[in-house]
């Protein structure tokens, strides 16, 4: 009787057939350690997500604090055991701190996993659940600073816009507001009005990180770092005569409200904001180059951010025509930003180049004020070299020891900044925009503002990171 030998073919398939369950096996691992790593935090502190709600049934949502102690959010029991949030700043920090009951935004949203968990001792935490008490929720204490959040939200006034203010060496946001605003302690009665938005207001919209603009003349600071890419050992031969108007082709360019500004160097064309020059300058560059700059500074990327936002988009390339070239180097044409987005690259540039994650949170403590976790500054990485870094701030300082930014020259501090006025449909006034930083030679802030239809950048957004300024330094000269 003739025996048969081992099967090299089904040998095989069995070899395959553990090849592949290893692999499945280890795409398994491998996403759960992504997971783990970067994901875990959004999927549970989704706003949406039922299963963290199940803890609101033994647990007291903890508190939102400033960075100076003021209660931002916190949970209001009636002697029926129902519970409130309240909002003692009311729409102060509306978009920053968002709100919870319809969905949830901001800060609420970011920890809402933190806010209901509870580190309270583990004695009373026994106590508590044998006696039917919910047990006190964890605190959040942010990175906002109360002074210059009251200051940004007086300063912008009744007009629509943006202020972001940060920390350009650590990435705390110091300050965030949007208008025009709601009242997070409303919420659901104004609810099918605020999302009605009949009159267009867009109330519930974060203009810092949600509002997409055209980014003016702050977009020169790009054009001017790839034209002193291109030209870096000749940059300082650039002239220009400025007679108000500069015509190419078939078309006209003209400065702001056609104010001629004479013979310019390249310094004084950035600092009177020359749109002649830079259209000029614009037909030079290589656009592909520039489109790589652009991608290199976070356009057409996403954004280091927790909050939700809108990506800012630069969309010309080679192929793109005389009238495109011409707009997109003065920030006019099909180019879009965020306010935020405008912040991160200035603080990059404040801080030698580097761009710290931007974050909102400080630490946690819990019910009695022990912390329990600390959130340190991170860096994202590098959007530009020191040496880039350091032009670009001795040209800002140009911006206002000379140009359109005088607003903020004062004793106090040294600024350095960028104004833009950005056009935006015939017949309407100009966004005003400015974003800069001080002191100039050791930044510790950074602000961006941005006013709808406020005309002139160096007269109505210049003015108010002036005010957010003077608020800083003050504060630190008082020790407060």
């Amino acid at each position: 009787m003739r025996r048969s030998g081992p099967n090299p073919k089904a040998n095989k398939n069995i070899l395959r057939l553990a090849y592949a369950v290893a692999g499945v096996f280890a795409c398994l691992v491998l996403y759960l350690g992504y997971f783990l790593q970067f994901e875990s935090d959004s999927v549970i502190n989704n706003a949406y997500n039922p299963r963290v709600d199940l803890f609101a049934q033994r647990v007291v949502r903890g508190e939102i604090l400033s960075a100076d102690g003021q209660v931002l959010a916190r949970t209001v029991t009636a002697e029926d055991g129902t519970e409130r949030r309240e909002y003692p700043g009311g729409s102060l920090y509306a978009h920053a701190v968002g709100y919870t009951g319809n969905g949830r935004t901001g800060i609420e949203s970011l920890t809402n996993f933190y806010l209901l968990t509870s580190h309270v001792n583990l004695v009373e935490q026994v106590f508590n659940q044998f006696s039917g008490v919910k047990n006190l929720g964890d605190n959040v204490v942010t990175t906002l600073d109360s002074r210059l959040q009251q200051a940004a939200w007086d300063l912008l006034g009744d007009r629509r816009g943006a202020v972001a203010v940060m920390e350009p060496d650590t990435g705390k946001i110091l300050a965030m507001v949007s208008k025009p605003d709601y009242d997070p302690n409303t919420i659901g009665e104004d609810w099918d009005r605020l999302t009605a938005d009949e009159g267009g207001e867009a109330r519930l919209l974060n203009r810092a990180t949600q509002g997409l603009y055209a980014p003016g003349s702050t977009f020169k600071i790009l054009t001017l770092m790839e034209y002193l890419r291109e030209h870096p050992d000749d940059w300082q031969d650039f002239r220009f005569d400025c007679d108000g108007t500069y015509e190419t082709g078939e078309y006209t360019i003209r400065c702001y409200h056609g104010e001629a500004h004479g013979s310019q160097d390249l310094a004084h064309a950035f600092a009177n904001s020359c749109n002649g020059a830079f259209a000029q300058i614009g037909e030079t560059l290589d656009k592909d180059s520039l489109r790589q700059l652009a991608e290199q500074l976070l356009y057409n990327r996403k954004l280091p951010l927790s909050l939700p936002y809108s990506q800012s988009s630069f969309v010309m390339d080679s192929g793109a025509d005389q009238w495109e070239t011409l707009q997109t180097a003065i920030g006019q044409g099909r180019t879009q930003t965020t306010p935020m987005h405008t912040l991160l690259i200035t603080s990059a540039i404040a801080n030698g180049g580097t761009l710290m994650r931007p974050y909102l949170i400080d630490h946690l403590e819990n019910a009695g004020g022990q912390e329990i976790k600390k959130f340190m500054p991170d860096s994202w990485g590098e959007l530009m070299t020191a040496e880039e870094a350091g032009e670009l701030t001795e040209f800002m300082k140009l911006v206002v020891t000379e140009g359109t930014g005088s607003a903020l020259v004062t004793d106090q501090y040294t600024a350095a900044g960028k104004t833009g006025s950005a056009e935006f449909e015939t017949g309407r006034e100009t966004h005003a925009w400015f974003t800069g930083f001080a002191p100039a030679e050791d930044p510790q802030i950074a602000v961006t503002v941005l006013v709808e239809e406020g005309g002139s950048g160096g007269r109505a957004a210049a003015p108010i990171a002036r005010g957010i300024f003077d608020v800083y330094f003050s504060g630190q000269e008082t020790g407060s």
